[in-house]
Parts: C-alpha cells; structure tokens; sequence
C-alpha cells in the first residue's frame, strides 16, 4: 500500500493531480482544498495517500495532512458517502471546521457542501458524533448543551434563549456558544430573558 508520496506536480486535471515520483506519474485524486493548496507543475510537493484497490483498478487519494486524510477515512463509514462525497465534503470544510459541526450537531454547515443533502448531513453528524470531539478544541461544556438542546434535556430558558437568538439570525452553534457562557455567568435559576440579554453581550465580545 502506498501511504505517502513526494514528487514534483507533472499536471492539474478537474479533479487530481499528476505527481512524477522519480519518473512514474502517479494520478492522485485530491479534494478542491487540497488542490488550491498545492504549488504550481514542476514544483516539489508531498502528500498523504490512500489507495483503494479494486479488481479492476488501483486508485489514490492524496491529501495534504495525515488529519486530513484520517478525516476521508472516518466519513466513509458512513451510511451513503463514498470517496466522491467525502472528497466533497474536505473540499467543502476544513477538518477542524468539520470536526466543530459535527461536535456541534451543525447539520447545516455539513449540507453545505455541494451535493450533500439534509439526510445525508443529518447521517454524518449522528454517526461520527462520538468520534468528532477527539479532532476539536470545542469546548466539552458547549458540546453537551448542544446535545441537550438535540435531546430536549436543556433547561426550557436555555432553550428558548437559544431559539431567539436564532430568531435574531444568528447561526444555532453561535448562538448555542453564547447562551452557554451566559448561562455559566448567571448561573441556575436565570430567566429567558437575562440569558438573552447576556447572550447578546457574548456575541458582540
């Protein structure tokens, strides 16, 4: 299995690269990120592979971080994505920022991605939930009010401070995020409207 490549770029196409390895083009598959990342042709570059065999065919997928790639690996497992989506996907969200949506149950921010509808999106942030929080900084506390608003289980205030600061425009993990730090600063009992009031502090911080 070849696990890494480092050649010079041969060639661009819609969506791979040819890589001269000491004389052999190797036709690597890459997502849209890693493609803008790369240098121009006749440059150096090194990328993390993974290769797919089939019996009528060899494929490689390169990726620009052993991260990123560990990311194409985890997307497969689920339910209806294949390498095209999960290309996609990577193209779409850098792994952090994916790791963030899927911690943050952020359904929308993983539709976002060109082809991937809401059932999909909705499959990839239930199915990797328990292995996102392992690839992100997001705060553990905010990722359990994000469950707990999912489950019902927050606080109706919480909730409903959520909910209108969503109303407000504001994107449901932002708002999530500021309603956590509200309620953490006034503590429990706080009505609706303090923690909207305090929520709105946090966003404008």
């Amino acid at each position: 299995m070849i696990g890494k490549l480092r050649g010079v770029i041969d060639s661009y196409h819609e969506d791979a690269i040819v890589l001269d390895v000491g004389g052999v083009g190797y036709l690597v598959h890459c997502s849209a990120r890693t493609l803008q990342e790369l240098p121009r042709p006749g440059e150096p570059a090194t990328l993390s592979i993974e290769t797919h065999v089939r019996e009528d065919q060899i494929r490689l997928f390169g990726f620009s971080t052993d991260i990123e790639r560990e990311w194409f690996r985890l997307l497969q497992t689920v339910q209806g994505v294949g390498t095209k989506v999960a290309l996609a996907v990577l193209g779409t969200l850098r792994p952090a920022d994916l790791a963030t949506a899927i911690a943050m149950r952020d359904r929308a921010m993983v539709a976002r991605t060109p082809g991937v509808g809401p059932k999909v999106a909705e499959r990839i942030v239930t199915e990797l939930k328990d292995k996102a929080p392992a690839y992100t900084d997001v705060d553990p506390a905010l990722v359990r009010l994000s469950g707990a608003l999912d489950e019902k289980r927050a606080s109706q205030p919480v909730t409903d401070a959520v909910s209108a600061l969503v109303n407000l425009g504001y994107a449901q993990p932002q708002a999530a995020a500021a309603v956590a730090a509200a309620a953490r600063s006034a503590g429990e009992g706080s009505d609706v409207r303090q923690l909207i009031r305090l929520g709105l502090k946090e966003l404008a911080k």
